[in-house]
């Protein structure tokens, strides 16, 4: 009697190990709305539909969560965040979260990295140009700020005289009038955070795609596919939903990020007038219609490709090769170029090498 119970409990175990027998993984997407000013979908691949539910509903209370920590606009009730601190400028430090703390110490990282390239601190020259861009986003034609406005407000943008108490965890801007603006990081730095921790809770095949912002991690759990397939969009045709991409990408465990100039912007003389302001000039710049990096780790390709945008080819390039980078520019003229590991994700795109 024992040997037959021995044989049943053998038999049952090979069974319920026999491929096919376990539940197959099964793709998903959803997506939600109200942060950063953007959509953010999650595709992903799980065995259970209440499993990925649970953690599309995670991911939307983080996202929630960061934006309004790093928000410069609006007030939340219990939340000390960048409105909180530029309030104070001139007046005394404010006492932040840990998660805030260690958000602005990053942030200072890459202004030291990039030289004030990229500069948390330029709050009242992006200021003034929100403003502008708010004013004409629906008009046929706009106007320019004052050189002498922009001027005046870039005398307050130092980012080294940004105060932090690592001790008493406070941030303090010493000058009335500074201000901290952390869009050209906030969403990546957010999108990257959230899927480290979607990925410690056990979702492990899945992407995270926020507004120009894709993560990917490990490969899709599926049959038919091995790789994540990102689109790069259209500078030309990036108001049309239907509009066939530039590229695709296809990798894995990797981030790719977008920054052009067709999105928010307005027009003057006859020209797009966007959004990502160049601290040297402080005027738009005026390089490229946009610039997709890859990186590892979404934070640093938010940030790289808003730096990258800011600087002439050349420059562009050597900074994409410092961070381990790989770049694709479309110029003013349409022409494409790339950095040669670019082609390692590429659909074969057939554009120009950089030598």
């Amino acid at each position: 009697m024992k040997k037959r119970i021995g044989c049943i409990i053998c038999c049952l175990f090979l069974f319920l190990w026999l491929p096919g027998c376990t539940k197959e993984y099964e793709r998903y997407r959803g997506e939600f709305y109200g942060t950063f000013d953007t959509v953010v979908t999650i595709v992903g691949y799980v065995q259970k539909e209440s499993d990925f539910d649970r953690y599309t509903s995670y991911a939307q209370e983080r996202f929630q969560y960061f934006h309004q920590l790093f928000d410069r606009y609006d007030v939340y009730d219990g939340v000390v965040n960048i409105k909180t601190i530029n309030d104070q400028a001139g007046i005394g430090p404010v006492k932040v979260s840990e998660d805030l703390f260690e958000f602005l110490q990053y942030c200072l990282d890459w202004c030291e990295k990039s030289e004030g390239k990229v500069n948390v601190a330029l709050g009242p020259v992006l200021e003034i140009w929100h403003t502008y861009r708010e004013r004409y986003e629906n008009a046929a034609e706009g106007e320019l700020p004052a050189q002498e406005a922009l001027e005046q407000a870039n005398l307050l943008t130092d980012w080294t005289k940004v105060e932090l108490d690592e001790e008493e965890q406070t941030v303090f801007l010493p000058e009335k009038g500074m201000s901290l603006d952390v869009g050209a990081i906030a969403k990546g730095y957010t999108t990257e955070k959230v899927g480290q921790e979607l990925f410690e809770m056990g979702f492990t095949s899945f992407s995270i795609s926020a507004g120009g912002n894709v993560r990917t991690f490990s490969a899709p759990a599926s049959a038919d596919r091995s790789k994540w397939n990102i689109s790069i969009m259209n500078p030309h045709t990036a108001e049309d939903p239907d509009a066939q991409p530039i590229d695709f990408l296809y990798l894995n465990d990797l981030s790719v990020v977008t920054s052009g100039d067709y999105q928010r912007y307005y027009l003057a003389d006859g020209k797009k007038i966007h959004h990502i302001i160049d601290p040297a000039t402080l005027y738009p710049a005026d390089y490229y219609q946009s610039v997709t990096v890859v990186t590892q780790d979404s934070g640093e390709g938010d940030l790289l490709s808003t730096w990258l945008f800011t600087l002439p080819l050349e420059q562009a390039k050597a900074v994409a090769q410092q961070y381990g980078a790989e770049a694709l520019w479309v110029l003013q003229d349409d022409t494409v170029v790339y950095t040669d590991g670019y082609l390692d994700y590429s659909k074969n795109y057939g554009g120009t090498t950089l030598e």
